[in-house]
């Protein structure tokens, strides 16, 4: 069986957004930086691995050392998912800030409650909360 995590590379803002998304999502945040395996010391700050461990969830980021990830790289969306729409709230509005929020977080067609926006790093991300248990 293999598991599956999102890895974002970012230019040089890894270990701030990995610390943005720990103060939100709570999780253990582990960083390697480049310096403890590379002797440049034009790289030592960046990130080489970091990842935000939450209960069945791994976010894994690093930092380019080349310099030379363009803005647009990447192409994904984290999603989010569950059952609890107050804590989907609080986060939604938290990753809104500073962002841009595509798809405001309210009750949608399908019966769930769904959110989309892009993050101030630049990183997308999605939350559906099923409520079909809701009164």
């Amino acid at each position: 069986m293999l598991n599956a995590s999102p890895y974002v590379i970012f230019s040089s803002q890894a270990r701030e957004a990995l610390e943005f998304y720990q103060s939100i999502l709570g999780g253990e945040l582990r960083v390697m930086l480049q310096s403890q395996y590379n002797p440049d010391p034009a790289v030592a700050d960046l990130v080489m691995h970091g990842q935000l461990d939450l209960p069945g969830f791994s976010l894994m980021a690093g930092d380019d050392p080349s310099g030379n990830t363009p803005a647009e790289s990447g192409r994904i969306t984290i999603t989010l998912w569950g059952d609890d729409l107050d804590e989907a709230h609080r986060i939604f509005d938290a990753l809104g800030e500073g962002g841009t929020v595509n798809t405001a977080f309210s009750k949608q067609m399908w019966g769930d409650y769904y959110g989309d926006l892009v993050d101030k790093y630049g990183v997308s991300w999605a939350i559906d909360i099923d409520v079909s248990g809701e009164s």
